[in-house]
């Protein structure tokens, strides 16, 4: 798989990053860069007239269906999910680099097609060294080593599986199955369901797990709300209420005391008060917006916006927009990591017949 070609931009007033021009006063150059093959490529933006922090987007052309991606920090690594049509690939991607090391291909499902057990949702278990996947298209959660990358297990009923975390420290993963109404609970270590957490008529989607304490927050696409499960199975699931038309996805600060919930019908983030139950404020961030991640060190949030095709850096005390990054069309997926915060795009999706490219943001001063 190739690297896209080197591709530099002017800084606009709103921000937003066009993908192949370049600035003299930001990169040094007095004319507008031209693609080079074998090469990441970069994009430099200033925060704000006045200073600081000053963000670089990297990009890397990886394959058609990207999805999302989750970072081990045992290995240093990134694990990136893609599906198309009857193909699939589980990458690991260097994430200094933003070059492919490894492509997995998925177990076959259907002989005479070639289709493969598509990946979707992925997390990381770097306690016990795996890489947890969901794949929506055939119902089921699958478990592959991060070592070797050998396909470990697969776990079939998980009807629209969707989002897959892992709570480490209590050797739990949890994945949200949509059209069964049920936040689905693993054990890590052995490799077993242990049990299924139903809510009628609800349809869980977006999900993230306070470390801490093992709460699980799923958003719920059929009731405007979060499911909160408790990691004991004898305590009963409780609600809290969330207007918005699409609840995709959710994340929370570094306290676990406020979520964020994407809202993509709406276009904003809602801040909620996790232990009151009550919203605080919402935030308008764009139309499309798709995922949200918090980075624990500053507490601005990342939010990745499909329509416009860029990642906008917010403060959510404020509202105010700190930047907005252009990373690629339909932007579908934003994590925060040690090395940078990492988005992919699904702008295959637009029938270029181009691949999705992996971005990475980094700042400074």
């Amino acid at each position: 798989m190739g690297n896209s070609g080197i591709r530099s931009t002017r800084r606009r007033a709103t921000l937003a990053i066009s993908a192949a021009l370049v600035v003299s006063a930001l990169v040094g150059g007095a004319n507008a860069g031209t693609a080079m093959a074998q090469s990441p490529a970069e994009q430099t933006v200033s925060a704000s007239r006045h200073a600081a922090p000053t963000y670089q987007v990297t990009s890397a052309a990886l394959t058609g269906g990207l999805y999302q991606s989750a970072y081990s920090q045992r290995h240093d690594d990134l694990w990136v999910t893609a599906a198309s049509g009857t193909t699939s690939q589980l990458l690991k991607v260097d994430p200094r680099t933003l070059t492919v090391e490894k492509s997995i291909t998925p177990p076959v499902t259907d002989t005479a097609t070639g289709a493969v057990e598509a990946v979707y949702g992925v997390a990381v278990d770097d306690r016990n060294d795996t890489v947890w996947t969901t794949n929506t298209r055939n119902n089921s959660v699958a478990v592959y080593s991060q070592r070797t990358g050998k396909h470990l297990a697969t776990f079939p009923g998980v009807r629209h599986s969707r989002e897959v975390v892992v709570d480490e420290a209590r050797n739990r993963a949890y994945a949200t199955a949509l059209a069964d109404g049920s936040v689905v609970v693993f054990d890590t270590r052995t490799l077993k369901e242990i049990r299924r957490v139903h809510v009628e008529g609800s349809s869980p989607a977006g999900l993230t797990v306070d470390q801490r304490t093992g709460t699980v927050y799923a958003t719920d696409l059929s009731k405007e709300r979060l499911i909160v499960v408790s990691p004991k199975a004898s305590v009963e699931p409780r609600f809290i209420p969330v207007a918005g038309g699409s609840l995709l996805d959710v994340a929370l600060d570094r306290t676990g005391r406020t979520a964020y919930v994407a809202d993509l019908k709406n276009g904003r983030v809602t801040v909620v008060d996790v232990r009151t139950g009550t919203t605080e404020r919402t935030l308008e961030t764009g139309a499309g917006t798709i995922s949200v991640a918090t980075d624990p060190r500053s507490g601005l949030l990342y939010v990745g916006l499909q329509t416009s095709g860029t990642t906008k850096v917010v403060n959510p005390r404020t509202g105010a927009t700190v930047a907005e990054l252009a990373t690629g069309a339909k932007t579908n997926h934003v994590t925060v990591t040690p090395r940078g915060v990492f988005a992919v795009d699904k702008s295959s999706a637009r029938g270029s017949g181009d691949p999705d490219s992996i971005h990475r943001i980094t700042f400074g001063r």
